[in-house]
């Protein structure tokens, strides 16, 4: 079940952390309150940083403009991209299984996929060495996205933006692409008989007890909500939260959950909660790539997890990025240790490379916290 939440204020009123902890909490608060006060930084700003049996909440700024409401551990956002981490963990489950192997290709699962993609193998896709180009970098999808926000096509759809010829031999090169997790997806539904949404509940979120996560086609988000902005100085920022219909990202970018969901989540991944030894020490072997956007430190692709080696020490996971959000989650292998930062904004080295580059310092305090020592929570 996910670990109890405090907020970072409620716990001041007991027995502080000592030493390193302390400093490395402080750290962490100043550098969110400096984040919001910028006119192109996020709205708000909320960490879970866990160094034992109890996570704590530090946050700055608000999740809804309208209110002026602080973001909660229990409200909904879109975590973009880290769901690649959950068609990552179902798919592990069925490895674990027997019902999927890692040598499994895409011409025996998926037929009807191109040819040109048949000798893919479901290790490569989650370790993006597959070579099937990025269907949502395409000007055809971008136009659909366009003319039907709020109405997704079927997941196989989405592969149908892709170019038919790979971009490289499989295996042989990293290289970032949100088609991976698609055919992931329907990699688990083939093998199963079931749909992929069925599998991730049954497989991932009801064993680790993530009651406030899902996998939504539309736009709508469980409430209470964090509500996703466009920053865009000096425009007052605009509220993109029901932009466009989750099912336009499905198993590469669709999942909705919380910062508490989040890093029950994180923790439980990392150690292999969810999957056998032999599939986790697979899924942990690791080779040049940065997850998108980069997270903290020297970034390393595993299958589906990415290590982030940092001056504070070592963590895994996952970051994200989507119109009104952007998300990183990350534990220690044991899962023992944990953090997860989420900003109601999208920002990344392109878009916005200044409050980028603070916010990655971000991710690195909070990896300081959550490994600092002299706390255990």
């Amino acid at each position: 079940m996910p670990a109890a939440m405090a907020s970072a204020a409620a716990r001041s009123a007991g027995a502080a952390p000592p030493g390193a902890a302390r400093g490395a909490d402080a750290a962490l608060n100043r550098a969110l309150a400096r984040l919001v006060r910028h006119a192109d930084g996020p709205p708000g700003i909320a960490v879970v940083v866990q160094r034992g049996l109890r996570g704590v909440l530090y946050r700055a700024g608000t999740a809804n403009l309208a209110t002026g409401a602080p973001i909660r551990a229990s409200d909904s956002m879109r975590l973009a991209s880290v769901a690649k981490a959950f068609s990552g963990a179902t798919a592990l489950a069925l490895v674990a299984d027997g019902r999927l192997s890692l040598g499994d290709t895409v011409g025996r699962r998926l037929p009807g996929l191109p040819r040109a993609w048949a000798r893919v193998t479901l290790r490569e896709l989650l370790q993006h060495t597959s070579g099937i180009p990025d269907f949502s970098q395409t000007k055809s999808f971008r136009k659909a996205l366009t003319k039907s926000p709020l109405k997704a096509p079927p997941p196989a759809v989405l592969l149908s933006f892709a170019p038919k010829r790979l971009n490289f031999t499989p295996g042989s090169k990293y290289e970032y692409s949100n088609s991976d997790n698609i055919v992931v997806g329907l990699m688990v539904q083939a093998a199963t008989g079931k749909t992929y949404r069925s599998q991730l509940r049954d497989r991932v979120l009801a064993p680790l007890g993530l009651a406030r996560t899902s996998l939504p086609r539309g736009t709508a988000l469980p409430a209470p909500i964090v509500h996703g902005y466009a920053v865009d100085p000096p425009h007052h920022p605009a509220d993109v939260t029901h932009l466009f219909a989750a099912g336009w990202a499905w198993a590469s970018g669709a999942v909705v959950s919380t910062p508490r969901d989040a890093n029950a989540f994180i923790r439980g991944y990392a150690r292999g909660a969810t999957t056998s030894p032999a599939a986790h020490r697979a899924q942990f072997t690791f080779r040049p790539g940065s997850s998108d956007p980069p997270g903290p430190g020297k970034n390393s692709a595993g299958l589906a997890i990415f290590r982030y080696q940092t001056r504070c020490g070592t963590v895994y996971g996952h970051t994200g990025n989507t119109p009104g959000y952007t998300q990183f989650v990350a534990a220690t292998r044991n899962g023992s240790r944990s953090v997860v930062v989420s900003i109601n904004s999208q920002i990344t080295p392109k878009m916005n490379p200044n409050r980028f580059t603070e916010l990655r310092r971000i991710y690195t305090l909070a990896v300081c916290a959550a490994l600092a020592r002299g706390h255990a929570g």
